[in-house]
């Protein structure tokens, strides 16, 4: 059954381990798919066009801007839009539900609930599921921001999807390494420009607020010593939201990116902070 009035967006560079999975997923389901590459030199392209999907090009700078720049200038025609990574796939049961949540919905746009594979493990425990992510909205309605860990700013009304897409990346984990490495460059500066500005500013404290968590976490927290701000945070991931319950993959991933992670960010902001300051 094909999902009505529905284009599904997929970026993607040097993804020919991916790809397939993907375009198979949703291809039989979905009304359009469509592509935007930023220069995969892999067989990505190829794969690409032998599922006779459309690809177009444009040279990556930064998450939110490549989405912006899909909604805006491929070829859509459909009411709404979904983004779908290279390494993720829809359940079927999540495929259903979108089918007749869309249907006549008054709603501008879903959050979808996200299940993460790390090494083939499924990592349940320490607050990772279930995590939810603005990803199918009506085209038109709101716009990304923020470089690092994008996300979607909606005009209107928005709902949550109770079934699952799937996160699994099979890349080796040097890769996913290395580009740790250049999230926390980019998290180091915005953690620095975010201080600055938050140290400019007065904050009202009220424990019924949002403000309340933004005063906690850059008046209390951010405030603390650097070697300090990992540890924490690693400490409250992995015992006290049960993260030890996802067992040695769990353990690797909660090593690399609560800790390690934490500290090359805090690296960053360090050597931000020493420069310009």
């Amino acid at each position: 059954m094909t999902a009505n009035n529905l284009t599904v967006i997929i970026l993607t560079y040097n993804e020919e381990i991916h790809i397939d999975r993907v375009i198979r997923n949703v291809k039989p389901w979905a009304q359009k798919v469509v592509i935007l590459d930023s220069g995969s030199n892999d067989k990505t392209l190829e794969i690409i066009r032998s599922n006779g999907i459309s690809v177009y090009f444009r040279a990556f700078d930064n998450y939110s801007n490549q989405r912006n720049y899909a909604i805006k200038n491929l070829d859509i025609t459909t009411d709404w839009i979904l983004f779908l990574d290279a390494d993720e796939y829809l359940s079927e049961e999540l495929k259903i539900e979108i089918d007749l949540s869309i249907k006549d919905s008054d709603c501008e746009g879903f959050y979808l609930r996200r299940r993460f594979y790390f090494m083939g493990k499924w990592i349940k425990f320490g607050g990772y599921y279930p995590t939810y992510i603005l990803r199918l909205f009506k085209k038109d309605c709101g716009y990304f921001q923020r470089e690092i860990n994008e996300h979607f700013v909606i005009e209107g009304k928005t709902s949550f999807l109770k079934n699952d897409f799937v996160d699994d990346n099979i890349k080796p984990f040097e890769f996913w390494a290395k580009k740790h490495i250049d999230y926390a460059k980019l998290e180091g500066l915005d953690l620095y420009e975010s201080n600055r500005i938050s140290d400019q500013k007065k904050h009202n404290i009220s424990f019924n607020s949002k403000d309340f968590k933004h005063w906690m976490r850059y008046r209390i927290f951010n405030k603390l010593p650097s070697i300090l701000r990992p540890l924490i945070y690693f400490t409250y991931i992995y015992i006290f939201r049960l993260g030890f319950l996802n067992g040695f993959p769990g353990f690797i991933y909660h090593i690399n990116h609560d800790f390690i992670y934490r500290f090359q960010i805090e690296t960053f902001y360090w050597i931000n902070k020493k420069n310009k300051g």
